[in-house]
């Protein structure tokens, strides 16, 4: 329920407001707050990205900030340095100098007269991850927090290092911050857009090259990444997440480490739970508003007597690469989240998995295709991106089936698989896969996981495989509530190879298993729901003109002359006239994904953006190329990015680098 102390309140924007740093740099922010806030102070709700509140989260922030503003609070959507209207270079993510100057931000708006002094800070990925990290240098500002799809280690559960293995997404994402980041301010707010532009142009960074000079969880890894020391965030944290979503481990993770964190996972992508698919949706805008009263004004709204976790248990359904709804039932736990519920074991034999121990002499080697059919690491764009049928990738893996079961079975937690296995590579990956399967052999993944064999021990000191010497490893795959019916099956299948989601091995190798076992975290059967939502608000929708539509594109060929295997991924965003303010903005996105499946060193990732702004008779425009391959030894990268403005090019750089394999 809304508070009774929240009546709506008339709202003004200001689209371009300064923040100006001690170092000299100018932030800009949008901010919406109530037109009275100078006589009845208000507290501010935090959005630190670099995603431009100009046309790049216009969309969400309107169906959101409007919304709080009316109830009492100034919310400002800042871009960071170097990105958006803002002036400075970004040189990587999640920086000492980003944080200083969140805190530097946090501690301005704090002493403004329209501010009681009470700030929390909001967001979903990039600032879910700095909401986090900003909690954890304690401004005393900052009282609360809403984290959502973020995470608390960067190297093991980001987009660059899953299980120690190197993620194709660290070349995807590198890309779209090389494009993204490169774009011009808005020309109507800066009279010095081009020469913003331009030395944005010259000093934006190819991350990717940055990140893969760290391929083991060292110094670089551990700054911003909370685990580290979870008794630094002071503020109330609210994490919130999603199954379809590539982050699904934080909120579990921090509900058990924060004293007083509560938790919620719906089913949903990368997205906002008041427009998330796949459905249910849920009043994220109240249950948020809760949060913020509580701990920003002061307002008991029960938020304490919440249960811990909440987590949408949804029902087993056949494969599909989207869905736009999920059923299922929301189940609540009323402290802590998964770690105190019982497992079940099951064993892996050589009659498939059993309920006791029997011998196992499987071997594990994939071709590189294998994994054509995990879908994309983190669903955002709202394409064919969710994991497929299975059958195709399990055909090229070592699978154990379990007799069909004989009740319902509610897995709610993180599975951890145990094996006994010896490589005859000193360098080796592993995937594994907790499928359902349905009576008629489809197979649904429910969950997975990922290992670097050299990172088994530690992600740091990281030690090679003795060929040929078994050595036991342990697991844990991603966290999942899901429901297998009766009547189904369960399936480990394991895998050495799961391309295009991670980087192939520099060899080919020959696993062999000869024992395992996997703990199944099991939930007493939930019958109805156990929590109930209120249904999803939002304030009026962004006003746009149409000028292109969106359109998304997954396509898979064979080249039937070299045996080549290539996912081309093009997703086509549109483009817009923003009808308040004008500016036209539109992006398109490519990625090609090649391998043969008789050749790991074929591996070839390729990604290509375009950006397009438009402010009446200027016409900007970035196209930004990369390309990744490797040897035995190395990989190797490729990109360049030009500038265009009114189609002639004044701007241009190339970047070509060379970087060890460091047991990857």
């Amino acid at each position: 329920m809304e508070s009774p102390h929240n009546s709506l309140r008339d709202i003004t924007e200001d689209p371009d407001l300064g923040i100006t740093l001690s170092d000299g740099c100018r932030l800009s922010a949008r901010m919406w707050r109530p037109v009275d806030a100078d006589a009845d102070p208000v507290p501010v709700i935090l959005e630190y990205l670099p995603y431009r509140k100009r046309d790049g989260t216009c969309a969400r922030d309107a169906l959101t900030h409007p919304w709080f503003a009316q109830r009492g609070y100034a919310c400002l959507r800042v871009d960071m340095r170097g990105n958006g209207d803002s002036q400075g270079v970004m040189e990587d993510e999640y920086t000492a100098q980003e944080q200083a100057d969140a805190v530097e931000v946090i501690n301005w708006v704090a002493a403004q007269p329209w501010c009681n002094g009470n700030v929390g800070m909001m967001g979903i990925s990039w600032g879910g991850f700095n909401g986090l990290q900003v909690a954890a240098l304690g401004p005393d500002p900052l009282k609360a927090v809403i984290t959502l799809c973020s995470t608390v280690d960067r190297f093991a559960d980001d987009i660059h290092y899953k299980g120690g293995c190197l993620l194709n997404e660290n070349l995807g994402w590198g890309a779209t911050m090389w494009s993204y980041s490169s774009k011009a301010p808005d020309p109507a707010l800066r009279a010095d857009w081009r020469e913003i532009w331009l030395e944005r142009l010259e000093a934006e960074p190819f991350l990717p090259a940055v990140w893969l000079r760290h391929q083991r969880r060292d110094a670089y890894w551990r700054h911003g990444s909370v685990i580290e020391d979870y008794s630094a965030i002071k503020a109330k944290v609210l994490a919130i997440g999603g199954w379809g979503d590539g982050y699904k481990n934080a909120v579990p993770q921090l509900v058990e480490a924060l004293p007083g964190a509560k938790g919620i996972v719906g089913p949903w992508v990368h997205k906002y739970p008041h427009f998330a698919i796949p459905e249910p949706r849920i009043g994220f805008l109240q249950e948020a508003l809760r949060w913020w009263d509580r701990w920003l004004k002061g307002i008991d709204t029960g938020v304490e007597d919440d249960p811990d976790y909440r987590a949408y248990l949804m029902d087993g359904v056949r494969p599909a690469t989207w869905y736009k709804h999920r059923p299922g039932r929301w189940i609540a736990e009323p402290t802590g989240a998964t770690s105190h519920l019982k497992s079940t074991t099951l064993h892996l034999t050589d009659k498939g998995m059993a309920d006791s121990a029997g011998p196992l002499t499987a071997t594990v080697s994939s071709p590189p295709h294998c994994g054509a059919d995990a879908g994309e690491y983190c669903a955002i764009w709202l394409g064919p991106e969710l994991p497929g049928d299975q059958r195709s990738d399990d055909a090229l893996s070592t699978t154990f089936d379990s007799p069909p079961l004989d009740a319902d079975m509610d897995i709610v937690g993180a599975p951890r698989i145990t094996l006994t296995l010896a490589s005859d590579q000193p360098q080796a990956q592993i995937a594994v896969r907790l499928n359902h399967i349905h009576p008629d052999g489809a197979a649904t993944r429910i969950t997975y996981g990922v290992l670097n064999l050299s990172h088994r021990n530690d992600a740091e000191a990281v030690t090679p495989m003795a060929p040929g010497t078994p050595v036991e490893i342990t697991l844990n795959l991603d966290h999942i509530a899901y429901r297998v019916p009766a009547g189904h099956r369960l399936r480990v299948s394991i895998s050495d190879a799961y391309w295009p989601l991670i980087w192939p091995s520099p060899a080919h190798t020959r696993l062999s298993l000869s024992a395992g076992h996997i703990d199944l975290p099991q939930r007493p059967t939930a019958g109805g729901d156990e929590h109930l939502f209120e249904p999803p608000t939002a304030a009026d929708p962004w006003q746009t003109e149409e000028l292109r539509p969106e359109a998304h594109i997954r396509r898979r060929e064979v080249d039937m002359t070299t045996g080549d295997i290539t996912l081309f991924i093009e997703d086509d965003f549109g483009a817009v006239r923003d009808m308040d303010h004008g500016l036209i903005n539109g992006s398109v996105a490519r990625e090609a994904w090649t391998i043969n499946p008789d050749d790991l060193l074929s591996a070839r990732g390729q990604c290509h953006w375009t950006d397009e702004l438009v402010r009446d008779d200027i016409s900007l425009r970035t196209e930004a190329t990369c390309m990744m391959t490797s040897s035995a030894t190395a990989f190797h990268l490729n990109a360049r990015i030009e500038a265009y403005e009114n189609d002639e090019l004044i701007y241009a750089r190339d970047i070509e680098d060379n970087i060890p394999r460091d047991h990857m």
